[in-house]
């Protein structure tokens, strides 16, 4: 069923302007910009949401001993962040022989910010999906105590019963949490982009934060991630683009793919 006045039964749209819903790449040779050049598409980069840190006197309360675990699960840069900041704050050294294990190589990479990179202690799913972090978890999870590093409001479920399903011992983080963003800025209509894509849950909640009564009426929607997917289903979002998917590892791979098929 298809709700929000959202399937397109018209004809075709143009695509002439793609909003994405994450911050600007810092380079100017993102693969997204050679996109927007080769498809004559103006690109628009307006994250949805904010992340709020959870200050240290605050974590205290979840009374958690950051020690005591072995191995962190990190499924963003943001968790990254966050949790190296939290360690800061509460004067906390992270043992040398931490294992951490990360949704994607990109994201396993950004650890060199922080630590000495060693492939014996870091470990990434293959193709950014969550199996493929269970698999690579799968293998390491005996004797390791894991602390999962997420959002207060915006944990990945799916995550958290495998753990469970899987008898692994761990425990939940809280140290940020997920607000949404004003968005009439960039966006004053509902109709103002062809496509939007999202990146999380949060985003699509944001956009019915801003716009309750959003009416997709032709409009093109992208998500990445299985949760992003049903968030937006839920919703009642008729999807176009979707990734990551066996050709389209990337938002890049799928948008780019969607633009090619669009323009035939």
């Amino acid at each position: 069923m298809v709700k929000n006045g959202s399937k397109n039964s018209t004809a075709a749209k143009a695509v002439k302007k793609v909003l994405i819903t994450q911050p600007k790449p810092e380079s100017d040779k993102s693969p997204y910009f050679d996109l927007a050049r080769k498809y004559s598409v103006e690109l628009i980069f307006h994250p949805f949401i904010k992340l709020e840190p959870i200050p240290a006197r605050e974590f205290r309360k979840q009374k958690i001993d950051i020690a005591q675990y072995s191995a962190v699960i990190f499924t963003s840069r943001n968790a990254i962040d966050h949790f190296f900041r939290t360690c800061d704050e509460m004067k906390i050294t992270v043992a040398q022989d931490t294992k951490y294990f990360c949704i994607t190589e990109a994201v396993a990479l950004y650890l060199q910010k922080f630590i000495l990179y060693r492939k014996r202690k870091v470990f990434y799913g293959a193709d950014g999906t969550n199996k493929s972090l269970f698999d690579v978890i799968n293998k390491h999870k005996e004797n390791e105590r894991f602390l999962y590093v997420c959002s207060e409001n915006q944990q990945d479920n799916e995550i958290v019963g495998w753990l469970k399903s899987h008898s692994c011992e761990f425990q939940l983080a809280f140290m940020y949490r997920t607000v949404s963003n004003n968005i009439k800025e960039i966006m004053p209509k509902e109709d103002d982009f062809d496509v939007i894509c999202f990146f999380t849950p949060s985003g699509i909640k944001s956009l019915f934060d801003n716009y309750p009564k959003f009416r997709q009426n032709g409009m093109y929607i992208g998500t990445f991630g299985s949760n992003t997917c049903k968030a937006a289903e839920e919703a009642g979002l008729q999807l176009d683009i979707k990734a990551p998917a066996p050709q389209s590892p990337s938002m890049v791979a799928a948008l780019e793919k969607f633009l090619a098929m669009h323009k035939k």
